[in-house]
């Protein structure tokens, strides 16, 4: 196991800095990404706090005091518990391992979703919680690293499932109801959640036609279709990309040109959903007469709600999309 104590990181001065007057919590909260009552919390169980007070009670963090609270929050991103965290940052800053707390404080069990990210998580895995504190952040590498981690270890899938879109869907939700608060956050873990998804090794494609994945006309949202890109990747499952927002005609030329096993529509509202396209994908066959073929047609995606029209499938996760287009792959191949 890596020892988290055996080095000692170099933090910068903050660039707001003001050395006679110091940080006041609110803005060492927001630049760490936690809230102000975390930030007490940790002064009264750990000793985090600063070490000056402005007239014995307002709090003014230094440098030094802000660099071990990044230290901190570098530590239980990674999954290190906050005691533990505490004891290695104060450790890694010359303070004294077993410093005490100031004041004691009743042990709580956690609340769900208490991760010190201010984002509700609700019930979700570790890594989810590590990747939240990092994003809310904007510690672009941190974010990064943690990606790649539940990727190599969780596979595609599972990564996706349990721990990228349930941030996604924090980040949004807390988006929706703090105004423009929490956009940066929303762009910054999208970009790099986009990026590991791309960044997942294929294995050598099998032979047959291919998949084709692609979101209706006016469908922006390509996260969950570049997860099941990666995971047909994953499994050698040829397959073409299209992206978000691919005309109607465009469509049917990819179709008719490619001869796919299968059709993949993604839809994230029922504002997008264009029903009219999907009857015309699945109706569309092509080669000679005869011997004329046509695609299976999968209808993925929240805007797709309702009646399901016969013949057409219906995966409600990644996982059973990727069982259904695995299988049909295969199907091919025999």
């Amino acid at each position: 196991m890596v020892n988290v104590m055996e080095s000692r990181p170099s933090h910068p001065a903050p660039a707001d800095f003001v050395p006679d007057a110091g940080l006041t919590t609110g803005t060492v909260a927001r630049r760490l990404g936690v809230s102000p009552t975390t930030l007490r919390s940790w002064d009264r169980r750990y000793g985090l706090g600063p070490a000056a007070r402005e007239d014995g009670r307002h709090r003014r963090w230094t440098p030094r005091d802000v660099a071990l609270l990044e230290e901190m929050c570098r530590l239980t991103a990674t999954g290190v518990p906050p005691g533990e965290a505490a004891r290695a940052a104060q450790h890694a800053f010359g303070h004294p391992a077993e410093a005490a707390p100031r004041l004691p404080v009743p042990a709580q069990a956690p609340r769900p979703g208490a991760a010190g990210s201010g984002l509700p998580l609700g019930t979700v895995r570790q890594e989810c919680r590590g990747l939240a504190r990092a994003a809310v952040r904007l510690d672009a590498p941190a974010v990064e690293a943690r990606l790649d981690l539940v990727v190599e270890r969780l596979g595609t899938a599972a990564a996706w499932e349990e721990v990228m879109a349930p941030a996604l869907r924090a980040v949004g939700r807390k988006w929706e109801t703090a105004g423009e608060r929490y956009v940066e956050v929303e762009h910054l873990l999208s970009w790099h959640v986009s990026s590991a998804l791309r960044r997942v090794p294929p294995a050598p494609a099998t032979t047959g036609p291919p998949v084709l994945l692609a979101c209706v006309p006016e469908e922006q949202h390509t996260l969950p279709v570049e997860a099941l890109a990666a995971g047909l990747g994953e499994r050698g499952v040829p397959l073409r990309m299209f992206g978000g927002a691919v005309p109607a005609g465009a469509l049917d030329d990819a179709v008719r040109r490619t001869g796919p096993a299968a059709v993949v529509l993604w839809s994230q509202s029922r504002d997008t959903a264009d029903r009219r396209l999907a009857r015309a994908v699945a109706g569309r066959a092509w080669g000679v007469k005869g011997a004329r073929g046509g695609a299976s047609l999968l209808l993925a995606g929240p805007g797709w709600a309702g009646a399901t029209p016969v013949g057409v499938l219906r995966p409600r996760s990644l996982r059973e999309a990727l069982r259904l287009l695995g299988a049909g792959a295969a199907a091919e191949r025999g």
